[in-house]
């Protein structure tokens, strides 16, 4: 039987990891130099996304700062974010579990970046709105 939604939020921990991180936008042909840090860095949690138009890092600023000499032509937002984990394997076929957190979210004015490994969801919130947003999807768990 396919996890539901509210058996995920039932069963699942939030784990955050007390790191501020570094949204970083580099030209689409600096696909080597953003991997190589990737791949350098080692550490959880990072994110490497190639599209069409730009190679995008997401890594915590200590991250950065070590290796931004090597990121060619790099653009960093100017807000730092903090990470939150949904700590369950989630089932690929479930439907609606981000849309539960994202709009539970929204109504607490956090906008979020959303990030999905295999088996685990993530959301990155500004650094500020930490507090908020932690204590809405607590709230969400105990529904």
């Amino acid at each position: 039987m396919a996890q539901t939604v509210d058996e995920a939020f039932s069963q699942m921990s939030l784990y955050s990891d007390e790191v501020l991180y570094v949204l970083i936008k580099l030209p689409a042909n600096a696909v080597m130099a953003a991997a190589g840090v990737v791949a350098e860095w080692r550490e959880a949690f990072c994110c490497l996304i190639i599209d069409k138009d730009e190679v995008t890092l997401l890594l915590p600023e200590r991250a950065f700062e070590t290796f931004a000499e090597r990121l060619p032509g790099h653009l960093v937002a100017k807000v730092r974010y903090r990470l939150i984990t949904f700590d369950i394997p989630l089932d690929l076929s479930m439907i609606g579990f981000m849309a539960r957190v994202s709009s539970a979210l929204a109504e607490a004015n956090v906008s979020i970046l959303p990030y999905a490994a295999y088996t685990r969801d993530h959301i990155f919130v500004h650094a500020d709105a930490f507090d908020a947003a932690w204590t809405t999807l607590q709230q969400l768990q105990n529904i």
